[in-house]
């Protein structure tokens, strides 16, 4: 049996941690430069917002019903995220982190009258130990198991756990379960089901094999036969990402070219953890950055540069030289670049690596480095050792508090990660 472990609106979750006050009350959690809504609570979501409106539509509705906006803060999601499946992952030997709110983890090493109960258990665990709330779906597939997260998460009757064990549980969730809900069935996959006259999971699984493959391709009939109880997904072949991206729009446009290189390194810093958090390296390197396509008095200008590498890396220095490398040679000075990204493409498990015959790095010594680094970041908290091009240039206003590049006017402290701001408590 598997169990799909899932965070509750885990953003404004993570906020409410260390704002006990903020239980029962509206809170939303914005985009880069508080643009858009990326997290409801329950009580925003009954009030009618919805996941990406702007916040310049909402403002009214915000003042009216004094709804809490925070800016994001990654750092602390990412932080709390890391707890939360360190505690999960102590009572498991096979465990699959899907996101940063979403882990598969295997029970089969629990008898099966007391997996509920465990799972019940571990829910409390994880809400008194990190301060977040959890539900977790247990069934015979991974599919199954992401079902049955869904309700445990919308009825409060299931005390955080919800299963499906029986034939006769699976045919009930599934008869009022919509097809687009559905984990791999895309916006594509439910058009082309929907034609068919197919809306519930349980019509889904109703028609033959044969059509699932038909239509929906191998992916199709993997779903169908997860849906219909079978472990067909393996835990550990989870699809690997085909990309990693970290990009910001910029709150005022930025030209100068140290800034925005300084920006590009920590992107790619942040992808290439990324990297190796899933055991991956990527072989192409796309840096963009762009000017606003809203503004009509000036000149547009794309900077567009995609690199090749001769080996496939995870690398921080490695990555980040290149990304830099890709940016000076497109880089065109006195432009008002407003939004810049690094994409990490064509990415492999680290163990299919090709050696390249002629590479002069010594990569058995840099691989060496980049643990020793991780593990200071691990436990001294994260960029406490940074390359010199992430960081800040004394010279540039841009980079001082005189001019922040970001828009974060509602962002909480960094209560876990930075001894500035930890949680100060008065007796």
């Amino acid at each position: 049996m598997y169990a799909l472990a899932d965070c509750n609106n885990f953003f404004v979750s993570c906020e409410r941690v260390f704002r006990p006050d903020l239980e029962g009350k509206p809170v939303v959690v914005l985009s880069g430069n508080d643009g858009c809504v990326v997290s409801r609570s329950n009580e925003a979501k009954a009030l009618g917002i919805k996941m990406g409106e702007p916040l310049y539509q909402i403002k009214g509705l915000v003042e009216k019903e004094g709804i809490v906006c925070f800016s994001s803060n990654f750092s602390l999601y990412g932080d709390l995220s890391d707890r939360v499946m360190a505690l999960i992952r102590r009572h498991t030997s096979r465990f699959k982190q899907y996101s940063i709110d979403e882990c598969f983890f295997n029970i089969d090493h629990i008898p099966a009258d007391q997996q509920k109960a465990f799972c019940e258990q571990l829910v409390k665990d994880i809400r008194r130990g990190v301060g977040i709330p959890v539900s977790i779906g247990i069934a015979s597939s991974k599919t199954l198991a992401k079902v049955a997260s869904k309700y445990a998460k919308k009825y409060p009757g299931y005390h955080g756990v919800c299963e499906i064990r029986t034939d006769e549980q699976r045919l009930k969730a599934l008869s009022v379960f919509e097809i687009g809900d559905v984990w791999g069935i895309g916006r594509r996959a439910k058009a082309k089901l929907t034609s068919a006259g197919i809306t519930t999971a349980l019509q889904f699984t109703q028609r033959p094999a044969s059509f699932a493959r038909g239509l929906l391709h191998k992916p199709g009939l993997l779903t169908w036969q997860e849906l219909n109880g079978q472990d067909v997904i393996d835990i550990t072949q989870l699809p690997m990402k085909q990309s990693i991206t970290t990009s910001r729009t910029f709150a005022t446009a930025i030209t100068s070219q140290t800034v925005l290189e300084e920006q590009i390194a920590n992107f790619c810093a942040h992808c290439a953890r990324q990297l190796r958090v899933r055991h991956s390296v990527a072989q192409q390197v796309y840096v963009y950055a762009h000017t606003s396509p809203f503004r009509t008095d000036i000149e547009q200008h794309y900077l567009s540069e995609l690199v090749t590498l001769p080996v496939g890396t995870a690398n921080t220095q490695e990555l980040v030289s290149y990304a830099l490398s890709a940016f000076r040679r497109a880089y065109r000075p006195n432009t008002l670049y407003k939004k810049a990204g690094v994409v990490l493409l064509k990415i492999i498990d680290e163990n299919a690596v090709i050696p390249d015959l002629f590479d002069t790095k010594d990569r058995a010594r840099d691989d060496r480095l980049q643990r020793v680094l991780d593990r200071i970041d691990d436990r001294h908290g994260k960029r406490s050792v940074i390359l010199g091009t992430q960081l800040p240039s004394p010279t540039d206003s841009l980079s001082s508090s005189a001019q922040p590049i970001y828009k974060t006017e509602h962002k909480s402290p960094l209560y876990t990660t930075d001894l500035r701001d930890i949680f100060t408590v008065n007796v």
